[in-house]
Protein backbone atom coordinates (compact mmCIF):
# COMPACT_ATOMS: atom_id res chain seq x y z
CA UNK A 1 0.00 0.00 0.00
CA UNK A 2 1.61 3.79 -0.94
CA UNK A 3 1.72 5.92 1.95
CA UNK A 4 1.11 9.74 0.63
CA UNK A 5 3.95 11.96 1.57
CA UNK A 6 2.81 14.88 3.27
CA UNK A 7 5.39 16.77 1.89
CA UNK A 8 4.16 16.37 -1.75
CA UNK A 9 1.11 15.32 -2.02
CA UNK A 10 -0.80 12.85 -4.11
CA UNK A 11 1.69 13.33 -7.34
CA UNK A 12 4.48 12.12 -5.41
CA UNK A 13 2.49 8.97 -4.51
CA UNK A 14 1.39 8.07 -7.83
CA UNK A 15 5.07 8.83 -9.10
CA UNK A 16 5.98 6.21 -6.76
CA UNK A 17 3.18 3.62 -8.02
CA UNK A 18 6.40 1.92 -10.39
CA UNK A 19 9.72 1.72 -9.66
CA UNK A 20 12.19 1.55 -11.95
CA UNK A 21 16.24 1.85 -12.86
CA UNK A 22 15.49 2.04 -16.68
CA UNK A 23 13.93 5.26 -17.29
CA UNK A 24 14.01 8.94 -16.32
CA UNK A 25 11.47 10.96 -17.70
CA UNK A 26 10.07 14.54 -17.46
CA UNK A 27 8.81 16.76 -19.38
CA UNK A 28 10.90 17.31 -21.97
CA UNK A 29 13.72 14.73 -20.52
CA UNK A 30 14.04 11.21 -21.43
CA UNK A 31 17.15 9.37 -20.04
CA UNK A 32 17.87 5.84 -20.03
CA UNK A 33 20.11 4.49 -17.22
CA UNK A 34 20.97 8.35 -16.53
CA UNK A 35 22.23 8.74 -20.17
CA UNK A 36 20.08 11.45 -22.07
CA UNK A 37 18.39 10.33 -25.29
CA UNK A 38 19.70 13.20 -27.19
CA UNK A 39 23.65 12.41 -26.58
CA UNK A 40 22.47 8.30 -27.55
CA UNK A 41 20.74 8.92 -30.90
CA UNK A 42 23.35 8.93 -33.85
CA UNK A 43 25.62 7.27 -31.72
CA UNK A 44 24.51 4.11 -30.20
CA UNK A 45 23.05 1.00 -32.36
CA UNK A 46 20.38 -1.25 -31.86
CA UNK A 47 22.22 -3.69 -30.27
CA UNK A 48 23.99 -1.34 -27.92
CA UNK A 49 20.80 -0.31 -26.73
CA UNK A 50 19.36 -3.31 -26.04
CA UNK A 51 22.81 -4.07 -23.79
CA UNK A 52 22.08 -0.83 -22.23
CA UNK A 53 18.51 -1.70 -21.55
CA UNK A 54 19.31 -4.94 -20.15
CA UNK A 55 22.16 -4.40 -18.33
CA UNK A 56 22.23 -0.58 -16.94
CA UNK A 57 25.81 -0.11 -19.01
CA UNK A 58 26.57 0.52 -22.19
CA UNK A 59 28.71 -2.47 -24.12
CA UNK A 60 31.94 -2.21 -25.74
CA UNK A 61 31.92 -1.57 -29.43
CA UNK A 62 33.41 -5.42 -29.48
CA UNK A 63 30.80 -6.73 -27.03
CA UNK A 64 28.25 -4.89 -29.13
CA UNK A 65 29.40 -6.38 -32.38
CA UNK A 66 29.15 -10.02 -30.92
CA UNK A 67 25.56 -9.76 -29.30
CA UNK A 68 24.63 -8.09 -33.16
CA UNK A 69 25.88 -11.19 -35.25
CA UNK A 70 23.86 -13.54 -33.31
CA UNK A 71 21.12 -11.14 -33.03
CA UNK A 72 21.17 -10.88 -37.07
CA UNK A 73 21.98 -14.57 -37.47
CA UNK A 74 18.57 -15.48 -36.17
CA UNK A 75 16.23 -13.40 -37.87
CA UNK A 76 14.67 -16.57 -40.11
CA UNK A 77 14.43 -20.01 -41.25
CA UNK A 78 11.99 -19.92 -43.51
CA UNK A 79 7.84 -20.74 -43.64
CA UNK A 80 8.60 -24.53 -42.52
CA UNK A 81 9.76 -22.85 -38.74
CA UNK A 82 6.07 -22.50 -37.25
CA UNK A 83 7.04 -18.80 -35.97
CA UNK A 84 7.15 -17.63 -39.37
CA UNK A 85 4.13 -20.19 -40.61
CA UNK A 86 2.25 -18.62 -38.07
CA UNK A 87 3.31 -14.80 -38.90
CA UNK A 88 2.23 -15.85 -42.54
CA UNK A 89 -0.82 -17.54 -41.93
CA UNK A 90 -2.23 -14.91 -39.17
CA UNK A 91 -1.42 -12.12 -42.27
CA UNK A 92 -3.91 -14.37 -44.34
CA UNK A 93 -6.64 -14.17 -42.06
CA UNK A 94 -6.73 -10.22 -42.49
CA UNK A 95 -5.34 -8.89 -39.14
CA UNK A 96 -2.76 -6.38 -38.76
CA UNK A 97 0.98 -6.73 -38.57
CA UNK A 98 0.92 -6.30 -34.75
CA UNK A 99 -1.66 -9.09 -34.39
CA UNK A 100 0.46 -11.12 -36.75
CA UNK A 101 3.69 -10.44 -35.27
CA UNK A 102 2.33 -11.10 -31.34
CA UNK A 103 0.67 -14.78 -32.80
CA UNK A 104 4.40 -15.28 -34.00
CA UNK A 105 6.02 -14.47 -31.20
CA UNK A 106 3.62 -16.00 -28.55
CA UNK A 107 5.04 -19.46 -29.88
CA UNK A 108 8.46 -19.08 -29.64
CA UNK A 109 8.03 -21.55 -26.08
CA UNK A 110 10.50 -24.31 -25.26
CA UNK A 111 10.16 -26.57 -28.30
CA UNK A 112 10.46 -24.19 -30.75
CA UNK A 113 12.61 -20.77 -29.67
CA UNK A 114 13.64 -22.21 -25.68
CA UNK A 115 16.52 -23.98 -26.94
CA UNK A 116 19.01 -20.93 -26.71
CA UNK A 117 18.23 -20.22 -22.88
CA UNK A 118 18.37 -24.44 -22.32
CA UNK A 119 21.91 -24.12 -23.75
CA UNK A 120 22.96 -21.58 -22.28
CA UNK A 121 21.69 -22.90 -18.77
CA UNK A 122 24.01 -26.10 -19.73
CA UNK A 123 27.15 -24.93 -20.63
CA UNK A 124 26.79 -22.67 -17.33
CA UNK A 125 26.19 -25.51 -15.02
CA UNK A 126 29.07 -27.27 -16.75
CA UNK A 127 31.06 -23.79 -16.50
CA UNK A 128 30.03 -24.36 -12.26
CA UNK A 129 31.44 -28.07 -12.64
CA UNK A 130 34.78 -26.61 -13.70
CA UNK A 131 34.97 -24.03 -11.27
CA UNK A 132 34.06 -26.46 -8.66
CA UNK A 133 37.53 -28.60 -9.56
CA UNK A 134 35.98 -30.39 -12.22
CA UNK A 135 38.17 -31.43 -15.53
CA UNK A 136 36.28 -30.24 -18.49
CA UNK A 137 35.63 -33.57 -20.37
CA UNK A 138 34.63 -35.22 -16.77
CA UNK A 139 31.98 -31.92 -16.48
CA UNK A 140 30.58 -32.08 -19.86
CA UNK A 141 29.71 -36.09 -19.51
CA UNK A 142 28.27 -35.52 -15.89
CA UNK A 143 26.39 -32.85 -17.03
CA UNK A 144 24.89 -34.54 -19.90
CA UNK A 145 23.75 -37.70 -18.02
CA UNK A 146 21.76 -35.19 -15.44
CA UNK A 147 20.38 -33.30 -18.12
CA UNK A 148 19.36 -36.05 -20.25
CA UNK A 149 17.85 -38.02 -17.46
CA UNK A 150 15.82 -34.93 -16.87
CA UNK A 151 14.94 -33.88 -19.83
CA UNK A 152 15.58 -36.43 -22.47
CA UNK A 153 17.85 -37.40 -24.93
CA UNK A 154 17.41 -34.47 -27.08
CA UNK A 155 20.32 -31.78 -26.49
CA UNK A 156 19.37 -28.39 -26.68
CA UNK A 157 21.67 -26.10 -29.04
CA UNK A 158 23.31 -29.61 -31.14
CA UNK A 159 21.90 -31.23 -34.62
CA UNK A 160 19.44 -30.10 -37.04
CA UNK A 161 16.44 -31.56 -38.85
CA UNK A 162 16.97 -29.60 -41.86
CA UNK A 163 21.16 -28.86 -42.10
CA UNK A 164 23.29 -31.38 -42.08
CA UNK A 165 26.05 -28.74 -40.52
CA UNK A 166 24.43 -25.23 -39.81
CA UNK A 167 25.97 -22.53 -42.34
CA UNK A 168 25.21 -19.91 -39.43
CA UNK A 169 27.42 -21.64 -36.28
CA UNK A 170 30.45 -22.01 -37.75
CA UNK A 171 30.44 -18.46 -38.74
CA UNK A 172 29.71 -17.12 -35.68
CA UNK A 173 31.84 -19.35 -33.57
CA UNK A 174 34.73 -17.93 -35.76
CA UNK A 175 33.38 -14.71 -34.13
CA UNK A 176 33.51 -16.23 -31.08
CA UNK A 177 37.16 -16.75 -31.29
CA UNK A 178 38.28 -13.71 -32.50
CA UNK A 179 36.94 -12.18 -29.62
CA UNK A 180 38.85 -14.71 -27.30
CA UNK A 181 42.15 -13.80 -28.73
CA UNK A 182 40.86 -10.57 -28.38
CA UNK A 183 40.64 -10.75 -24.84
CA UNK A 184 36.66 -9.21 -25.29
CA UNK A 185 35.43 -12.63 -23.69
CA UNK A 186 36.91 -15.61 -22.38
CA UNK A 187 36.39 -18.26 -24.80
CA UNK A 188 35.51 -20.80 -21.73
CA UNK A 189 31.65 -21.49 -23.21
CA UNK A 190 33.15 -22.02 -26.69
CA UNK A 191 35.44 -24.55 -25.56
CA UNK A 192 31.76 -26.46 -23.65
CA UNK A 193 30.30 -26.09 -26.57
CA UNK A 194 32.98 -27.89 -28.68
CA UNK A 195 33.75 -30.29 -26.28
CA UNK A 196 30.10 -31.28 -25.78
CA UNK A 197 30.00 -31.89 -29.91
CA UNK A 198 32.89 -34.25 -29.62
CA UNK A 199 31.57 -35.89 -26.75
CA UNK A 200 28.23 -36.62 -28.72
CA UNK A 201 29.76 -37.81 -31.97
CA UNK A 202 31.68 -40.04 -29.67
CA UNK A 203 28.67 -41.26 -28.04
CA UNK A 204 26.02 -41.01 -31.31
CA UNK A 205 28.96 -42.75 -33.13
CA UNK A 206 28.25 -39.19 -35.85
CA UNK A 207 28.96 -35.76 -35.58
CA UNK A 208 25.90 -34.21 -33.87
CA UNK A 209 27.02 -30.36 -35.12
CA UNK A 210 26.27 -27.12 -32.93
CA UNK A 211 23.23 -25.44 -34.43
CA UNK A 212 22.15 -21.72 -34.42
CA UNK A 213 21.00 -21.78 -30.93
CA UNK A 214 24.20 -23.54 -29.64
CA UNK A 215 26.23 -21.20 -31.52
CA UNK A 216 24.09 -17.92 -30.05
CA UNK A 217 24.11 -19.57 -26.82
CA UNK A 218 27.73 -19.18 -26.76
CA UNK A 219 27.87 -15.82 -27.44
CA UNK A 220 25.05 -14.85 -24.82
CA UNK A 221 26.56 -16.69 -22.25
CA UNK A 222 30.44 -15.38 -22.81
CA UNK A 223 28.88 -11.97 -22.99
CA UNK A 224 27.45 -12.68 -19.61
CA UNK A 225 23.46 -12.67 -20.54
CA UNK A 226 21.50 -15.14 -18.43
CA UNK A 227 19.62 -17.77 -19.40
CA UNK A 228 16.19 -16.63 -19.67
CA UNK A 229 17.66 -13.31 -21.15
CA UNK A 230 18.38 -15.69 -24.04
CA UNK A 231 15.34 -16.38 -25.43
CA UNK A 232 14.09 -13.01 -24.57
CA UNK A 233 17.15 -11.96 -26.98
CA UNK A 234 16.09 -14.65 -29.53
CA UNK A 235 12.21 -13.42 -29.75
CA UNK A 236 13.35 -9.81 -30.41
CA UNK A 237 15.68 -11.51 -33.47
CA UNK A 238 13.43 -14.20 -34.75
CA UNK A 239 10.50 -11.15 -34.41
CA UNK A 240 12.46 -9.59 -37.57
CA UNK A 241 11.68 -12.29 -39.62
CA UNK A 242 8.34 -12.38 -38.50
CA UNK A 243 7.65 -8.69 -39.41
CA UNK A 244 9.35 -9.28 -43.06
CA UNK A 245 6.83 -12.64 -43.77
CA UNK A 246 4.32 -10.84 -41.88
CA UNK A 247 4.33 -7.90 -44.44
CA UNK A 248 5.45 -9.81 -47.54
CA UNK A 249 2.29 -11.96 -47.12
CA UNK A 250 -0.13 -9.13 -46.35
CA UNK A 251 1.48 -7.43 -49.95
CA UNK A 252 0.44 -10.94 -51.25
CA UNK A 253 -3.24 -11.46 -50.72
CA UNK A 254 -4.73 -14.46 -50.02
CA UNK A 255 -7.50 -15.71 -47.62
CA UNK A 256 -7.00 -18.06 -44.98
CA UNK A 257 -5.02 -20.50 -46.62
CA UNK A 258 -4.24 -22.65 -43.94
CA UNK A 259 -1.55 -24.30 -42.34
CA UNK A 260 -1.59 -27.21 -44.64
CA UNK A 261 -2.77 -27.67 -48.27
CA UNK A 262 -6.60 -28.59 -49.03
CA UNK A 263 -5.36 -31.81 -50.34
CA UNK A 264 -3.55 -32.69 -47.73
CA UNK A 265 -6.01 -33.84 -45.01
CA UNK A 266 -5.67 -34.40 -41.58
CA UNK A 267 -5.76 -38.26 -40.19
CA UNK A 268 -8.64 -39.22 -38.43
CA UNK A 269 -8.42 -41.38 -35.56
CA UNK A 270 -12.02 -41.29 -33.80
CA UNK A 271 -14.99 -43.53 -33.65
CA UNK A 272 -15.88 -45.37 -37.17
CA UNK A 273 -19.19 -43.68 -39.10
CA UNK A 274 -22.80 -44.07 -37.10
CA UNK A 275 -25.68 -42.96 -36.82
CA UNK A 276 -28.13 -41.16 -34.45
CA UNK A 277 -30.72 -43.36 -33.20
Amino acid sequence: MSIERPESGLGREVSDWWKTDIIDMSPGKIRYHGYPIEQLIGKTSFAQMIWLMVRGERPSAEQAALLDAALMAAVDHGPQAPSIAIARMAATCGVDLNNAMASAVNVLGDVHGGAGEQAVGLYSAIAERCHSGVVLEQAVEQELIRFTELHGKFIPGFGHRFHPVDPRAPALLELVTHAAEAGTVSGQYAEIALVIEHYLAEKKGKRIPMNIDGATAVIYAELGFPAPLARGLFCLSRSVGILAHAWEQTGQGGRNKGPIPRHLLWSYEGHPPRDVE
